[in-house]
This record gives C-alpha cells, sequence and structure tokens, in this order.
C-alpha cells in the first residue's frame, strides 16, 4: 500500500473522507496520553484504546473528546473493532511486570496487533522503543521483538528508538528523582559510567506526531536522542542541580558487588512511579543507549532541547502540580 502524509480534519485529502482517524495503544499511559492530546490539538479524530474505561486517565481522553474504545491487546477480542476506519495506529504499549514471560507476551499481542490491522487497511503503525543493544538487557530486547513482530506482520512500522524519555511524570524522571531526594549514598560500580542520550519527552510527542507527515520515515529505524551524551552518573547530577540539592554521595564498588539486579531492586524502593518499571529500566543501564544511526532524525525539523532545559521543566510542572 502506498505510504503517503496523514491530513487534518477537514483537509479533504484522504480521498473521499474529511477526516483521518488516528488509534493510540497505550493512550493512558504517560507518551500515549500526551500524544493524543496534541493530535487532538492538530485536529486529528482520535480513538484511544484502553483497558479500562472507568480509570481517571480515560475519564479525561473522554472529556476532552477521544473516542474511548475498550479492550485488552493480549485477547483478540475488541482489538479488530477498534481498527476500523483508522488510517494510522500507535502502539504505545509496554507489558513491564516482575513475570520472566511478559516479553513473549507483549511479542505475541503485537504480532495479533500488526496482523489485524493489515486486515483492517491501516497504512501505517508507528511504535516507540528503546536504544541499545537489545542482547544485553531483557527491557530492550523485548521491545525491540515487539518492533519485528510489528514490522513482520502489519503495514509499514515506524520504529522509534529512544533511550531515556524526561518529563515530569515520565517513569525515568521518577526514577532519578526518587535517586536524588532518597539515597544519602550511592553505590558507583563501573557500569554507572556508561553513556546514554536522554531526550524530553515533548520533543519525543513531536517526533511520533510529525512521522504522520513524513512518509519517508515509513518501514525504518528512527533513532533520537537529545544534544548531550552523558554517563547515569552525570544524569544523576543533572538532577539534583534541577533539583537544587546536592547529589548523593558516591561509594565506589565493584561491579561484582554492586550488580545490576541488585541496583534494579534498589531502584523499584525508591522511585515513586512503577516499580516494576523502574527495575527493568536500571538492568539497562549497564548497555550504551546513544544514537548511532542519526539519518531517520534528519527526515524531522526537530530539534530537542538541553538536558538542563528538559530537567528544569519536569521540575516546574511536577512543583505546580502539588501547589
Amino acid at each position: 500500500m502506498a505510504t503517503a502524509a496523514f491530513h487534518r480534519l477537514g483537509s479533504g485529502k484522504m480521498g473521499s473522507m474529511d477526516s483521518t482517524r488516528i488509534l493510540v495503544t497505550g493512550a493512558t499511559g504517560f507518551i500515549g496520553g500526551l500524544l493524543a492530546r496534541r493530535l487532538l490539538e492538530d485536529g486529528f479524530e482520535v480513538r484511544c484504546l484502553v483497558r479500562d474505561r472507568d480509570s481517571e486517565a480515560a475519564r479525561e481522553l473522554d472529556d476532552l473528546g477521544c473516542e474511548i474504545v475498550v479492550a485488552d491487546l493480549t485477547r483478540p477480542t475488541g482489538v479488530a473493532e477498534a481498527l476500523e476506519g483508522v488510517q494510522a495506529a500507535y502502539f504505545l504499549v509496554h507489558m513491564i511486570d516482575d513475570s520472566e514471560d511478559y516479553p513473549a507476551i507483549e511479542r505475541a499481542a503485537a504480532g495479533r496487533f500488526g496482523r489485524l490491522a493489515r486486515a483492517a487497511g491501516v497504512e501505517r503503525i508507528i511504535y516507540l522503543g528503546g536504544l541499545g543493544d537489545e542482547e544485553t538487557s531483557k527491557h530492550l530486547s523485548a521491545r525491540h521483538e515487539t518492533a519485528r513482530a510489528l514490522a513482520d506482520e502489519g503495514p509499514p512500522l515506524t520504529y522509534f528508538r529512544a533511550a531515556m524519555v524526561i518529563g515530569p511524570g515520565s517513569e525515568s524522571y521518577e526514577l532519578l528523582r526518587g535517586i536524588v531526594e532518597r539515597l544519602a549514598v550511592l553505590p558507583v560500580p563501573d557500569w554507572l559510567h556508561t553513556k546514554t542520550q536522554p531526550i524530553g519527552s515533548a520533543d519525543v510527542v513531536d517526533y511520533l506526531r510529525e512521522a504522520l507527515d513524513v512518509p519517508e520515515s515509513a518501514g525504518r529505524e528512527i533513532e533520537i536522542g537529545g544534544p548531550e551524551v552523558v554517563s547515569h552518573l552525570e544524569l544523576v547530577n543533572e538532577m539534583a542541580r534541577a533539583l537544587g540539592r546536592r547529589p548523593p554521595r558516591r561509594i565506589k564498588m565493584s561491579g561484582e558487588v554492586a550488580r545490576p539486579e541488585t541496583v534494579a531492586a534498589g531502584a523499584g524502593a525508591v522511585t515513586s512511579g512503577d516499580p516494576d518499571i523502574a527495575s527493568q529500566i536500571s538492568l539497562g543501564l549497564t548497555t550504551p543507549t546513544v544514537v548511532n544511526d542519526a539519518t531517520g532524525a534528519e527526515l524531522f525539523d526537530i530539534r530537542p532541547a538541553r538536558l538542563d532545559a528538559v530537567l528544569a521543566e519536569a521540575v516546574d510542572a511536577a512543583a505546580a502540580t502539588t501547589r
């Protein structure tokens, strides 16, 4: 099927249709919720697939004007109906938990979603996964296998790959904030010097949204990141600076003592976000998560914000919600 840019309500450029319907899965999550709001603002007809229509996040999306449909991606019931009349679909679901088989469950759900999307005539799927060598992390491997299932079974895939996504309420932000605010001492194995390329949530939403207008992004991976490459320890220091606090005192430890599994357990304890996700994020810190191929991002007229600006904005926004 030919891939083209998608047009807003009233443009009349999608055949005889007067509107473009976009499906957002994971719409009650952090990025999914931001994206659904952005698509509405830009004049798209937005359908949100949720598991619980009565959740606070789903009710907010309903009030904003999104169409809410209920389905569980791990089951076939309701998914085909959710895809009816949809031109493009975002797959923003990550089924992370503490079970051993969540990657297989997520991969099966992605394959089924891809097949049903193709059958429904969906022109494109857009997915957000992670940067890094998937062989070194269960979390990163699950994301890459999900992308592979979507690409193999579904319509053309735009596969964005990002490192830590930072914004008020994001799991990475909550973990960083918890480390700075709740730890007096931070064990420092060598692998915490691994490099990463964090990106602000607003920039990620920009890429996801603009993919609809960049047909060249179909059928390829697109690595995205902020302008700075830092170590995880430097990232903790930047978070402390944004909060106006001293960073935790460092104690150098060998990687045999401060193993990723041990640090992951601690991360789950200090975060104010989801402890299972925090643990999985921490297990992936041993592998570099940086952009190695910028050609995909160059298709977009987007200049991601600096890390200090992203963190400052996130801190200010989080403070505003507690006033």
